[in-house]
């Protein structure tokens, strides 16, 4: 499946550090669509990573799936279904762990300006986020996998960085 099939509303969801924002960048800025990072809305600016309130974030939330040409990764399941009811497509990344484990160090060690970063905040290799990566991702992928055979919307399904490169060049995506 092509991008031009998933419409101008798309869902990008996958592991942590799995690419999403860089692709969610790559894809708003190849069809003009509104870019929008999940973690940005739920996480307070200038800060290391503290959510904001609840309400407060689904306000948000749900203010940017009013729009009507968008791109949005992250999961938040909790605010999932009214995100799908809008949604034209979905693109789920699953890429290994062993590949999100590197890119979540490469990015709190290397990228100093990087695509979905909190606004004034700083990425620092936390214990909690390797615990997260290497054990809860792996309960998160069966629980991905099953929500996504259920969803009727055009989709795409990427494996591998060698297929999110592939999907990246079959589209004329630049990261």
């Amino acid at each position: 499946m092509m991008l031009n099939d998933l419409g101008t509303r798309i869902c990008i969801m996958g592991p942590s550090n799995s690419g999403k924002s860089t692709l969610a960048d790559a894809i708003g800025r190849a069809k003009g669509l509104e870019i929008v990072h999940l973690d940005r809305l739920h996480h307070l600016p200038h800060t290391d990573w503290v959510p904001r309130p609840p309400e407060e974030f689904a306000e948000l939330h749900d203010a940017a799936i009013a729009s009507e040409r968008w791109v949005i990764d992250g999961n938040y399941t909790r605010l999932l279904p009214q995100r799908l009811e809008r949604a034209t497509g979905l693109i789920l990344l699953d890429v290994p762990t062993a590949t999100s484990l590197f890119r979540y160090v490469r990015r709190c060690w290397f990228e100093r300006e990087r695509r979905g970063a909190l606004e004034g905040g700083l990425d620092t290799v936390k214990w909690d986020m390797i615990h997260h990566i290497l054990f809860a991702t792996r309960a998160n992928r069966r629980r991905y996998r099953t929500m996504i055979d259920g969803i009727s919307l055009p989709k795409v399904e990427i494996d591998s960085a060698a297929e999110l490169t592939a999907f990246y060049r079959a589209n004329g995506l630049r990261r």
